[in-house]
């Protein structure tokens, strides 16, 4: 069955608009692909176009898209013409655009996006780091959308900006650290991760490299781990002071990134301590369709979170957590896990559009 956005727990408030529009940048990717699917029974966004490649522009989205997700392609979206990734294409009343274009091209697309005055909602690692772009999960640092507000005080509150949500990776270290940090600040923390192939999109990383192997991830994702934590663990503009050390690994799964993190923590808490903190944990944000409850599954099973039985925990939006233990060098371990294309990509970006509209930044 595919994820749906939908909570009969999260109504829509009268404040928000029965539907409103949205458009997706690359939308025949796999992140795109996703974004479209969630898209399709959202109680308050409404997919109004799909944009992609100069390769697609123009096909009909069923025939442009080769669809890799189970199910089949949302009827209404595979009736779609792909527009190009261009803000004169995208139709009248429409403010909201989510990018999951990959990183090689969308710095200058989701630029000009923004310089046309729309809310860029990034899947890409381009804007990730600007100082006045905010990097968000709604549940830990809501806050930081006081970034966009200052540009009241620029004199321009017409213009369009970008909004960053996290690496895939980044996503479920935060989240796991964020209600430790809260209690016992976080002195400084390893990260190791065993990421599925579908991180990689389609058709991603080669069967030669991943079948019967664990492959050392060859990108950037260890420098996103190390910077992207405390951007969103700190103040809006100020990232949290501690260090990071991480290693990251492309494994034969097909959903899933498993990340274990052994934190320093000041007061150094007991891990019964540590697993009330994460079990007690709310989060920030106000209710939106996309935010489960629970946010976090705690697991007392020493084999647990595994990806093929915890990857769809919360529709996908859920972490789930287990093995916190003590660790004799930094205090404590645990793992956590999160479904990578749903919390970690797509599911986030369109979170974060739900926290701009109820907001009322749109």
């Amino acid at each position: 069955m595919a994820p749906t956005t939908a909570s009969v727990a999260n109504p829509r408030p009268a404040s928000v608009p029965a539907s409103v529009p949205v458009a997706v940048l690359g939308a025949t990717g796999m992140v795109g692909q996703r974004m479209v699917q969630l898209l399709a029974k959202h109680p308050w966004l409404e997919l109004a176009c799909v944009a992609a490649s100069q390769r697609s522009a123009g096909q009909i989205y069923s025939a442009a898209t080769r669809w890799r997700l189970p199910g089949q392609c949302p009827p209404r979206a595979a009736g779609m013409r792909v527009l190009a990734c261009s803000p004169d294409q995208i139709p009248a009343g429409v403010k909201i655009v989510l990018s999951a274009l990959d990183s090689a091209v969308a710095g200058p697309i989701e630029d000009a996006f923004r310089a046309a005055g729309f809310a860029v909602l990034s899947n890409a690692a381009n804007h990730r780091m600007d100082i006045d772009v905010p990097l968000v999960i709604p549940e830990v640092n809501p806050d930081h959308l006081a970034l966009l507000d200052r540009r009241q005080t620029d004199g321009d509150p017409a213009a369009g900006f970008i909004l960053a949500n996290p690496n895939c990776c980044a996503i479920p270290t935060a989240m796991a650290l964020a209600p430790l940090h809260e209690r016992w600040p976080i002195q400084a923390a390893i990260v190791s991760t065993w990421q599925a192939v579908s991180g990689a999109g389609y058709p991603g990383e080669s069967a030669w490299d991943m079948v019967g192997s664990v492959h050392p991830h060859p990108g950037n994702e260890e420098q996103k781990l190390t910077q992207e934590p405390q951007k969103i663990l700190g103040l809006p503009g100020t990232p949290a002071d501690f260090p990071i050390s991480a290693r990251c690994v492309r494994v034969p799964t097909a959903e899933g990134h498993l990340i274990g993190i052994h934190a320093r923590l000041k007061g150094d808490p007991s891990p019964t301590d540590a697993a009330e903190a994460l079990r007690t944990w709310t989060g920030k944000a106000p209710p939106l369709p996309s935010s489960p409850r629970p946010l976090v599954h705690l697991s007392t099973q020493r084999d647990r979170p595994a990806t093929r039985f915890d990857v769809d925990a919360g529709d996908g939006m859920a972490i789930t957590i287990g093995r916190i233990e003590t660790c004799p060098i930094l205090g404590i371990k645990l793992y956590v896990l999160a479904h990578n294309t749903i919390r970690g990509a797509a599911g986030a970006a369109i979170l974060n559009a739900e926290l701009l509209v109820l907001t009322r930044r749109i």
